[in-house]
């Protein structure tokens, strides 16, 4: 099958690193204290070497995310990844906290909680009520619309999004979401940002799902459709094998959290409803709190409930086929609409984000 790719597309979220005289960031917030907040408190702390806060409801998740980040330090030193005495010294950085006024002196803070829209706009209006009104205010959604976060906020030029991927030390991407109120001086002071953290930050306009996550929930659809009409999950699974990729698809669905990608997957079903279906075997997986499709031993224990429709046999070159077709699609679509601005950026999304091999994308749309 080939394809003819375009190279650059209509207007798009193009980020100049001169846009503006970023802030000084000596002090950093982040709201939260799951995997996701450790991470970024880590990675903060140990790049930029200066005061962390990390906050949560209650004193038992804090007391909990405290201990668990000084673990992580400990074994990284024991293991030579840090030197003699960084992990105390990184460790004396990390405060915690449920008091949200103590993040009045913060230059910038993110949140990192659950992904509810709601939610996320009462940690900004709680914010708001305490940093300084030129502190950045970040979110690491992973697909809600980070320009209804910072409407009604009395500065919502400050707030972008952050989005990184997980393993946070591991993977470079950070998608750097502009909206239509944000400011020249946050934009440089989120680039400006990213690169003291080691990351690579892209451009993207504010739509469902940004970039990785919109291609990935596609490729997500494909598959998922193709379990729900009775096809063998594990043969439908290993349908893209060829490709190379880092995880099969039902792996990576259950690395990043089945009811995670069900949030995912209803915020593009609800945006596209034409590209972006509900799949009733994640649904199953999702209401029987089961940590992905696969147990220990890479067997599907809910075939009964996955297969909801008449067991068929499976054509991996045609699933292949329905695969790249749809994600040729989608990325044509991101570009038509200006969330990227080039082909460039949707491959180096792909790679740096999602960890696809040398080329991206259009390495395996041309394939």
């Amino acid at each position: 099958m080939s394809h003819t790719l375009s190279k650059t597309a209509g207007p798009a979220a193009v980020l100049a690193a001169n846009a503006g005289q970023p802030k000084n960031i000596q002090t950093f917030g982040v709201v939260g204290a799951g995997l996701m907040a450790r991470q970024l408190v880590l990675l903060v702390a140990d790049k930029l070497r200066i005061p962390v806060l990390i906050s949560d409801l209650s004193t038992d998740r804090v007391s909990a995310a405290l201990h668990r980040m000084r673990g992580h330090l400990d074994r990284q030193e024991a293991r030579g990844k840090l030197r003699p005495g960084e992990a105390a010294e990184i460790a004396g950085l990390i405060r915690g906290t449920t008091d949200p006024s103590k993040f009045s002196g913060c230059d910038a803070a993110i949140e990192a909680v659950s992904e509810d829209q709601r939610t996320k706009r009462s940690v900004f209006r709680q914010l708001e009520d305490h940093i300084e009104p030129d502190a950045l205010l970040l979110t690491n959604t992973s697909s809600l619309s980070v320009t209804d976060m910072a409407r009604g906020l009395n500065h919502p030029g400050r707030v972008l999004g952050f989005h990184f991927f997980n393993p946070v030390a591991v993977l470079p991407l950070v998608e750097l979401v502009r909206t239509p109120l944000s400011s020249e001086i946050a934009l440089a002071t989120a680039w400006s940002l990213a690169g003291a953290l080691g990351k690579t930050a892209i451009a993207v306009a504010d739509a469902p799902g940004f970039v990785v996550n919109r291609l990935l929930t596609r490729l997500f659809s494909e598959i998922l459709a193709e379990i729900d009409r009775g096809g063998d999950p594990v043969t439908v699974d290993r349908s893209l094998a060829p490709w190379g990729l880092p995880m099969t698809p039902l792996q990576l669905i259950g690395y990043i959290g089945p009811t995670v990608q069900q949030h995912i997957c209803d915020t593009l079903h609800r945006a596209y409803p034409d590209r972006f279906g509900r799949s009733a075997s994640l649904t199953a997986v999702v209401k029987t709190g089961l940590p992905g499709f696969f147990d220990e031993n890479g067997k599907v224990p809910l075939e009964a409930l996955i297969l909801s429709a008449e067991p068929h046999g499976v054509d991996p070159d045609r699933v292949r086929l329905r695969v790249r077709r749809a994600l040729a699609q989608e990325a044509q679509l991101l570009l038509d609409e200006g969330v990227v601005a080039t082909w460039d950026d949707i491959n180096r999304c792909m790679t740096l984000g999602a960890n696809f091999p040398t080329g991206g994308l259009t390495r395996l749309l041309e394939t």
